[in-house]
């Protein structure tokens, strides 16, 4: 995600004046958590885990909405650029998965 859409979602919001109304956990920890289980039910009957032929639409507008409430808990808890958060743990998580262990299996980091 560029900076300039992180700024474009913040300044929606401080178009509208919203910054106001917004606490980290009573707005965007929960919408998270609303969104993502808006996602989820996009392939609840599927049949496998895999399908979403016909369902594009809806799972790019509940991603983008999971993504959107990111930037503004992001933005509202001061943790600072997205971009700097997400490495940090892409660095992490390349400790606990080193590729001579973790290629091509699927258990947890203590279990390789």
């Amino acid at each position: 995600m560029t900076e300039e859409t992180i700024k474009e979602i913040l300044k929606f919001r401080d178009d509208r004046d919203w910054k106001q109304f917004q606490q980290p956990r009573k707005i965007w920890t929960i919408s998270i958590s609303l969104e993502a289980a808006e996602l989820l039910e996009v392939f609840q009957w599927s049949g496998a885990d895999v399908l979403n032929e016909g369902k594009q639409e809806k799972i790019k507008e509940e991603l983008a909405d999971v993504v959107n409430y990111c930037v503004l808990l992001a933005d509202a808890c001061g943790t600072g650029i997205l971009d700097e958060i997400v490495r940090e743990k892409i660095r992490v998580n390349a400790e606990k998965y080193p590729v001579e262990k973790a290629k091509g299996k699927s258990a947890k980091y203590d279990k390789l």
